[in-house]
């Protein structure tokens, strides 16, 4: 679905954008120029960030700590 007619910009271009690292508006109107001409998306396109950024989750790295072993 096209959410920025302006300058023509899909829904999947926008979860891609963020999926590739987009994570505010700010981002998306310099990364694909959503919300940058009549702004009439910007309340769908920022609805869309959000769900997009709860519904992701993000990598949780697991570091194993060990007591270090002194040779003496």
């Amino acid at each position: 679905m096209i959410v920025c007619v302006c300058n023509n910009i899909s829904d999947r271009e926008i979860r891609m954008a963020i999926e590739l690292g987009s994570d505010s508006i700010a981002a998306l109107q310099r990364d694909l120029g959503v919300a940058t001409c009549c702004g009439q998306c910007f309340d769908y396109a920022s609805e869309l960030l959000n769900k997009t950024l709860a519904q992701s989750s993000p990598l949780q790295e697991t570091v194993l700590q060990r007591q270090a072993v002194s040779s003496n």
